[in-house]
């Protein structure tokens, strides 16, 4: 099985790369949305404590420096940017790179928190999706103003806008909140957030967007954070939180094939993160990783934004040998992996 997904991927690559030898990117422009795994640094330029633009953070980036990306390195969104044949990641929108003929390309909208409930955002001051879209929109009012409307709407009808949402609704809200886990059943809070992606997907489709990708939920109860705190004393994968993971997953399938029945010429591809992630955890040294229950910084159980920090005792000093970096957050080779799995899946959307 390996060793065929291995071939799939390689494949996968020879074919991204003879389409953008000419120098070009395959799309127009990449647009993000979502929460701590594709922000990009916005919540640098915000009120929160959800933050990651400090050491370790980013100590094995490109630059060598924080960004804040909740990552030691690049995103899983960072390599997709680059398999896509762009020369430059898609700035976060909040920051000053977001500037001038930059933007034509795309934009990072994405703020760590957020989720398709607004309120898990809110809670902790991060931006909601409703702000996302909002920026969106301003974003396509100055893309039009540089190129014209005809160029704009070709731009935004190209683009590919990926989304990622769902896990902070579940682990920093649902979980802990008895506001929420007292009144809704984990399929009733399901249905709340497919229908807050429902509104989104058809926004986006409203001001043109065609081309849309979404992950379902990784196997949250894997994560190391998530064990430490529902894991009951046990360093195993907390199936209750797993099989919620798996049931939003299966609904947020048959929603995104209800959408594609009724928005005409929209390509809407659910990348599955799960079952790659899911591999990596359970059986780490097929995918040439050592560790898959601690991450990397600090005592690897807990530590993830502020948590981690320079300070941290007991942190990696090899990161491609730990799944994951933070007790939330993939490491960049497990993204590195994660995103080679999503070129595969995600040919609908360049063809």
């Amino acid at each position: 099985m390996e060793a065929s997904r291995s071939c799939s991927t390689i494949l996968a690559l020879i074919l991204v790369a003879s389409m953008v030898i000419n120098g070009d990117p395959l799309v127009p422009a990449l647009c993000i949305f979502g929460d701590s795994v594709v922000d990009a640094g916005n919540n640098n330029n915000l009120q929160t404590l959800i933050k990651a633009n400090f050491p370790p953070y980013g100590r094995d980036f490109v630059t060598h420096k924080p960004t804040g990306r909740f990552c030691n390195g690049k995103l899983a969104a960072d390599f997709t940017a680059e398999y896509l044949g762009f020369s430059s990641y898609p700035p976060p929108y909040l920051s000053q790179d977001a500037m001038g003929t930059r933007i034509l390309a795309g934009v990072n909208f994405a703020s760590a928190a957020s989720g398709y409930y607004d309120r898990t955002a809110e809670f902790y001051r991060a931006m909601t999706l409703t702000q996302q879209l909002s920026y969106y929109k301003e974003w396509q009012r100055r893309v039009a103003k540089s190129v014209g409307a005809a160029k704009a709407n070709d731009i935004f009808s190209g683009g590919i806008h990926l989304i990622s949402a769902g896990s902070s609704d579940f682990i920093q809200n649902y979980y802990i909140n008895p506001l929420l886990n007292n009144v809704y059943t984990p399929e009733q809070f399901s249905n709340l957030l497919l229908k807050s992606y429902s509104n989104f997907i058809q926004n986006l489709y409203n001001l043109g967007a065609r081309r849309i990708g979404v992950t379902n939920l990784p196997p949250t109860g894997c994560l190391p954070t998530a064990i430490t705190m529902f894991g009951s004393g046990s360093n195993k994968c907390v199936s209750r939180l797993n099989q919620d993971a798996s049931m939003f997953n299966t609904k947020l399938n048959t929603t995104s094939e209800d959408l594609k029945a009724n928005l005409p010429g929209l390509k809407l591809v659910v990348f599955d993160i799960y079952q790659p992630l899911l591999d990596m955890i359970t059986k780490p040294v097929d995918s040439g990783f050592f560790e898959s229950r601690r991450a990397c910084c600090g005592t690897g159980t807990m530590e993830t934004s502020y948590l981690c920090n320079a300070r941290s005792v007991g942190t990696c000093s090899n990161a491609t040998e730990y799944v994951f970096w933070d007790g939330f957050h993939p490491s960049q080779s497990a993204n590195e992996k994660l995103a080679q799995s999503l070129l595969e899946q995600g040919f609908d959307l360049i063809s």
